[in-house]
């Protein structure tokens, strides 16, 4: 990148935020911002995708609209193995039978299909980000790189919770047999900072090729 950015990222929730710094923190020209830094009134996403994609998106155009700066927002489904297509959470992991499920209840009704497959099934967080300067300046991605790795959904649940992860206390990481609880975070889905980070650095770049071709263009007019 050639300058310093400073982006909002499109969540209220804090967790959220501190993660999406850890897994952008070696873009150091980038400042990350979240919904609450600011002093406006944000309205509601509608958040009626059909995949994690096309809720980025919704959320990312909504709040530029309020604000008219930089954005980006992130959406995950949740896919557990062995369950029909019909069944799947997808991105509505907190929404079951018309109903928003609170964190207890969330972990309640996983549990349940971890009891179905003898204890644990395995599933995987499905991630999308999209980026907005403009209207029609927008950038997205769902590729493979930004999924979290499978990992174990258990009946077995601990005592501890994380505000804005409920279901932490029921996963299990799968390569190393560490509760979630037990694993130290920080990084992007694919372990060196390659998730998040690329996409963030090569739309920046594409950016700044666009505003440097605006240059161009209006210089020669000027001519």
């Amino acid at each position: 990148m050639g300058k310093k950015y400073t982006l909002l990222y499109g969540t209220g929730n804090a967790a959220k935020l501190t993660a999406m710094r850890g897994y952008l923190k070696e873009l150091t020209d980038l400042e990350i911002i979240g919904l609450k830094d600011l002093p406006l009134a944000w309205e509601t996403p509608e958040e009626t995708g059909r995949d994690p994609l096309e809720n980025a998106r919704q959320k990312a155009l909504c709040y530029y609209r309020v604000c008219r700066r930089p954005v980006f927002s992130a959406d995950s489904g949740l896919y557990i193995e062995g369950l029909s297509e019909a069944e799947q959470p997808g991105v509505h992991v907190r929404r079951v039978g018309g109903v928003n499920l609170t964190d207890g209840q969330m972990r309640a009704h996983y549990k349940q299909i971890a009891e179905r497959f003898g204890g644990r099934c395995a599933a995987q967080y499905r991630n999308a980000i999209c980026l907005v300067f403009s209207e029609d300046e927008i950038y997205e991605s769902r590729a493979e790189e930004l999924c979290w790795d499978k990992f174990w959904l258990t009946a077995e649940e601990r005592p501890q919770r994380m505000a804005g992860f409920p279901l932490d206390a029921i996963s299990v990481d799968m390569a190393s047999g560490k509760h979630f609880y037990d694993c130290v975070w920080g990084q992007s889905p694919d372990g060196d900072g390659n998730g998040f980070s690329r996409f963030m650095r090569e739309a920046l770049q594409k950016h700044e090729e666009r505003l440097r071709g605006e240059a161009r263009r209006q210089d020669g007019d000027e001519k």
